[in-house]
């Protein structure tokens, strides 16, 4: 969908004004990726390792470890924002539902479930070890059984495994009502009469292919913020070799258009993200904390934040750590983030952001009106000499250069400029690319009403009534702007509104709606400027 989008966009914008003047007579972010390497996943050392602390530690009983035979147990969560579902096993999480988004636009759909509880592969923030005996899936004892929370409260639950070779790790999730952020902190006790060196490691899942099919997992896939640049991956491009990342890392997990699960870092607790496809077939990402020595009697603490949740503009930002890199607006991110900050604005004012949006075009017509008053005029300037040029180019036909001379005099003469039509035009592309990412991966119009039978601006009109008439305006708005073309070129062009229309019946009516005001701003601007420039 999003690649038939940039064709429409930039033929409508590219076609409509830059081809006119054509026949007259004269970033995927940098990929940060390392040869294959084997299964086992190495931590690379820090600049500023983590540095071990003395802390209270419990008593060493040999007895008190944990076979490996305890079945896991599930720790129930549950704030005013999601109910999560925690597992013993790795001290991991299962899943988190999410109480304010739903999979359909019914209020008796399900909400949106994040992780699930019904795959025992699939397990976000599971702690494993290098360094140390401590194998993947081991069962943790946990303080509680469950948690709610309400009003701005927060509360910990707390994973502990006594092993019986001398040490001890603690996982201490913290959850505060009202914020999709959960602070983990893993400590490594060492009670034993060696040191010990390692890192500890956190290991998120990721199917493949998600059961659901919607159109939210169009981009899903793996996501992390390396060395000041968003990167990302599909699992075809991990299936045969391990992506390892090293530099700068701030945060890194799974997400599709609209939710993120991730891990972030806290004063550089991440040295490293290895992704690749798992034996199960899941997409994995091993996330590393710097290498780390823990002497007898002392223990080191790796504190990491978390986020499962909504890629809202607004909570991303409030997380830090360019987590707000996550909502990827393609090139002109730079544009397109104060677009959406603004139809949020408008939101808050009218409550509605089908009416949002028809107001930021409303501006932008504005904006760019000195633009486009010039690129008309230039083209209506154009097509009045035409006739001139016809004579031009057949007295000159058999001398080129006398004939280019003779054009540009002319030119000269009516004070046309043959570029004046198409270059106030390119300088308004990347805001037009800018509002279609906007609009295409805004959570804030999924689910979003707007008037009638559009109740969901995210989601296809499902009438096709608002692409058909966007489709007339753009006939119309053809048939109003001045052309150079010959008959037949005109003819052939008077077939793209058709087959615009058809590429925009499946697109976001949040996006049909802008290309409609639009286009009718536009019809209305070339009435206003036909008057001033008579025939």
């Amino acid at each position: 969908m999003e690649k038939r989008a940039f064709i429409a966009i930039g033929l409508s914008v590219v076609i409509f004004y830059i081809s006119s003047m054509m026949f007259a007579p004269e970033k995927k972010p940098v990929e940060t990726s390392v040869p294959q390497k084997s299964a086992s996943v190495v931590a690379v050392p820090a600049e500023n390792p983590v540095q071990p602390t003395v802390l209270q530690s419990p008593p060493v009983v040999a007895n008190q470890s944990l076979p490996t035979s305890v079945p896991p147990k599930d720790v129930r969560i549950e704030t005013d924002l999601y109910t999560a579902l925690f597992s013993s096993r790795g001290g991991s999480l299962k899943s988190l539902t999410l109480k304010n988004y739903r999979e359909a636009n019914t209020p008796s759909a399900r909400q949106v479930t994040l992780g699930t509880d019904s795959d025992p592969n699939l397990l976000s923030f599971a702690t494993r070890a290098t360094g140390i005996a401590f194998q993947d899936g081991t069962v943790f004892m946990s303080n509680v059984d469950s948690l709610k929370l309400n009003n701005g409260e927060s509360n910990q639950l707390i994973f502990n495994y006594i092993s019986g070779q001398g040490f001890t790790i603690r996982k201490i999730y913290t959850f505060t009502a009202g914020s999709y952020g959960i602070k983990l902190e893993t400590v490594l006790f060492n009670n034993s009469a060696s040191p010990l060196s390692g890192s500890i490691q956190h290991v998120m899942t990721y199917p493949a292919e998600p059961k659901v099919k919607d159109n939210r997992f169009d981009t899903a896939g793996a996501y992390l913020f390396s060395d000041n640049s968003l990167q990302s991956e599909k699992i075809k491009d991990v299936a045969s070799a391990t992506k390892r990342y090293d530099k700068a890392i701030q945060w890194a997990g799974f997400a599709d258009k609209y939710f993120l699960s991730s891990i972030i870092a806290d004063n550089g607790s991440i040295a490293s993200v290895e992704l690749k496809k798992n034996g199960a077939g899941y997409f994995e990402s091993v996330i590393s904390s710097p290498q780390f020595t823990v002497n007898p009697g002392q223990s080191t603490t790796v504190t990491n934040h978390l986020f499962v949740g909504p890629k809202d503009i607004d909570i991303l930002k409030a997380q830090g750590n360019s987590l707000v890199q996550s909502l990827d607006l393609g090139w002109f991110t730079v544009i397109a983030k104060p677009l959406l900050y603004s139809l949020k604005f408008f939101y808050s004012y009218v409550g509605n952001y089908g009416i949002a949006i028809i107001i930021i075009t409303i501006i932008l017509k504005i904006l760019f009106f000195p633009l486009t008053h010039k690129s008309y005029k230039s083209m209506k300037g154009m097509q009045k000499i035409q006739p001139e040029m016809t004579k031009l180019r057949e007295k000159y036909k058999d001398d080129r250069d006398a004939m280019n001379k003779a054009v540009m005099e002319l030119y000269r003469e009516h004070k046309v400029n043959p570029m004046g039509g198409c270059l106030p035009m390119v300088v308004q592309i990347p805001v037009f690319f800018a509002l279609y990412k906007s609009l295409m991966f805004s959570i804030e119009l999924r689910h979003a009403p707007f008037f009638f039978w559009i109740t969901d601006l995210a989601d296809k009109d499902p009438y096709y009534v608002t692409p058909v008439i966007m489709g007339v305006t753009m006939f119309i708005q053809q048939k109003m702007t001045p052309s150079q073309m010959e008959p037949l070129q005109q003819k052939m062009m008077l077939a793209l509104p058709v087959v615009f229309t058809f590429m925009f019946l499946s697109f976001p009516s949040g996006l049909v709606l802008y290309w409609l005001v639009n286009n009718v701003l536009t019809i209305g601007q070339q009435m206003y400027i036909n008057k001033l420039v008579k025939d």
